[in-house]
């Protein structure tokens, strides 16, 4: 199959305007398919879902100047997923030798194309985390905020200051700089508190400065130690507007007995958990992905993140929802369903975001799959096409052919090509 390439969305009616989209208030979805398997039609306005009928009975609002068509026959139209974690500061520095560059136009540089990969993907929202302090200060901070602003209007990217030690006499630098970081535009406090000297006060000095400035909580742990995670729990209990954690591996290690009864504290203090299935990131030592049908049984609200995207912790991370969803399902014996909530509807739940559905009146935040079901969408999730804010921002397109024979012509499997195969 050749590489995918991004396409521009097939459309009729009125040509784009300046920006290269139509008016995104007059766009109309045409004959998707939906995971109940009704065939319908869409219409989006303002941001949001205006109507949803059979395929068919929609046409544009005959009072809008512009209006635009998108076929999606052969698609299955979803809530878009959402990115809860990844690292825009160290993102695709992989391949290139030497220690990662901190200079703010290479961070810049680099969390703008991870965003875009992975609203490629059908990410729309991505939370990126970031570590403040150190050589870096706080300029990876400003070119990933400076990403953010150059974003607008394609994908909503939020950043978590992650400073290295907060406790002690060392401490004190951090803690300076984790409050400025706030103040700065980073909308969530967050770091790995396994790497401080004293990792109960690293966590205290994180709600403080959250409960400080009014913003969620996201921390790094491998979670290993089920005592420290009951003290975290007790710490963060019915804190608003949220604590996450994330990846918590370890407890996937722990005895059955010690894990279940995490699992009810997390539940109890209304933690999320943000499970990696597509493997780690630089901020713990060890792989793993947490128990997810565990947590999910006892109440816990588990959603699923990227981690590192092509950086030394993962130099082939692709930074795809689908995919992450697909080893949920393959791996660890998750519904398709369920697979796919930890990426849609849970990730946006822990970004803070609203529901998504199907709906008239929810937002207009989609993801069209080729695809006529959620297992297969999954399988072979190649053609993608992304709807933010009412308009579509990026669409993929992968094209399969089989040279001609009399087995592809008996079996009447479908071409999308144009082309003769020889």
């Amino acid at each position: 199959m050749p590489d995918s390439q991004p396409q521009p969305p097939s459309s009729s009616s009125n040509p784009p305007g300046p920006s290269g989209q139509s008016d995104p208030a007059a766009l109309l979805l045409c004959g998707a398919r939906l995971t109940d398997g009704r065939t319908v039609d869409v219409r989006l306005g303002g941001g949001r879902i205006e109507a949803v009928g059979t395929a068919g009975s929609l046409a544009p609002d005959p009072a809008r100047a512009n209006g635009t068509r998108v076929d999606l026959s052969g698609y299955l139209l979803l809530p878009a997923p959402a990115e809860p974690h990844a690292h825009g500061d160290t993102a695709l520095s992989a391949d290139r030798g030497g220690p990662v560059s901190y200079a703010p136009e290479d961070v810049q540089r680099r969390a703008t194309e991870a965003a875009l990969l992975q609203l490629g993907h059908g990410a729309t929202a991505v939370r990126a985390h970031v570590r403040v302090g150190d050589v870096q200060g706080l300029g990876a901070l400003a070119a990933v905020l400076q990403a953010r602003r150059s974003l607008r209007g394609l994908a909503e990217l939020t950043a978590v200051a992650m400073p290295r030690v907060l406790t002690g006499r060392a401490g004190a630098d951090g803690l300076a700089l984790l409050h400025d970081a706030a103040k700065m535009g980073a909308s969530v406090v967050g770091g790995c508190p396994d790497l401080d000297p004293d990792p109960t006060g690293y966590v205290e000095a994180v709600l403080e400065v959250a409960s400080e400035h009014g913003c969620p909580v996201d921390l790094h742990t491998d979670a290993v130690d089920p005592a420290r995670l009951a003290r975290l729990a007790v710490m963060a209990g019915g804190m608003r507007p949220g604590v996450t954690l994330g990846p918590c591996a370890g407890l996937a290690r722990l005895p059955a007995e010690a894990a279940a009864r995490v699992a009810d504290q997390l539940a109890a203090a209304g933690v999320t958990v943000v499970c990696l299935p597509q493997g780690g990131c630089g901020s713990v030592d060890r792989r793993g992905t947490a128990p997810v049908r565990l947590l999910r049984a006892a109440g816990v609200r588990v959603a699923a993140g990227s981690g590192a995207l092509r950086d030394l912790s993962n130099p082939v991370g692709r930074g795809d929802p689908l995919e992450a969803a697909y080893l949920l399902a393959s791996r660890h014996g998750l519904r398709p369903e369920d697979a796919y909530d930890t990426v849609s509807t849970a990730s946006r739940a822990a970004l803070g975001l609203p529901r998504v559905r199907v709906e008239a009146g929810f937002p207009a935040e989609l993801l069209a799959v080729r695809g006529d079901h959620l297992a297969g969408a999954l399988s072979l999730a190649y053609s993608r096409i992304v709807v933010h804010r009412g308009r579509v921002v990026a669409r993929t397109s992968a094209v399969r052919e089989y040279c001609n024979s009399a087995a592809a012509a008996e079996l009447g499997l479908p071409r999308q090509g144009r082309g003769e195969l020889s």
